[in-house]
């Protein structure tokens, strides 16, 4: 994986589509007892500090399967970030055979996995009533902060869908992990920019 901090964030408008499209299949599935999940892997180059996105790679949840990520849910992220965690539906835990598939595909044509896309619904409105307190949107959540600075990928991208008047609408923003140096420091928004083809 590249080292690379960008600063920029370059998608096409492919990519857009391909995300939205599986999200907005994944929000339009869901109940309040199972919360849409969507999560891909995005492939690319960093150059003079903008990570261009190439590719993106969806991949399967292994979050209710792999020993280790039920564990890691059960135990650490349930306590640390409520019992919500407790629900399979809940998060998201790449498949250790995609993650190796996909590491070969983008070696195999020079590329990096650069980091993560995943989608935020608006389950502040039609999730269960005991989850309603804390507003979602594009914005890390401190499970996303979580996740951002353990995998350490210089791109995190989220999602965000929201039902406005009947009609699903989204915002996607990118950012960077939090600082390693200050345990506290908000994890930096990254520019995002659509390429014109």
């Amino acid at each position: 994986m590249t080292s690379a901090h960008p600063h920029t964030a370059l998608i096409g408008f492919d990519f857009l589509k391909s995300f939205t499209s599986a999200a907005r299949s994944a929000y339009e599935e869901c109940t309040p007892e199972e919360p849409p999940s969507c999560f891909a892997l995005l492939l690319g180059t960093v150059e003079d500090g903008v990570a261009h996105i190439a590719e993106v790679e969806f991949a399967t949840n292994a979050r209710a399967s792999d020993p280790t990520a039920v564990a890691e849910f059960s135990g650490t992220i349930a306590a640390c970030f409520g019992a919500a965690y407790r629900n399979t539906r809940r998060g998201f835990w790449c498949s250790s055979k995609d993650l190796l598939r996909i590491q070969r595909q983008a070696e195999h044509q020079g590329l990096d996995i650069l980091g993560s896309v995943h989608m935020h619904p608006d389950w502040h409105r039609i999730g269960p009533p005991s989850e309603r307190g804390l507003t979602i949107s594009e914005d890390p959540t401190p499970m996303d902060r979580y996740m951002f600075d353990n995998t350490r990928y210089p791109v995190n991208m989220i999602c965000y869908l929201e039902s406005i008047g009947g009609k699903l609408s989204s915002a996607l923003a990118a950012w960077g992990p939090p600082s390693e140096e200050q345990a506290d420091a908000p994890c930096p928004r990254l520019a995002l920019r659509f390429a014109v083809d």
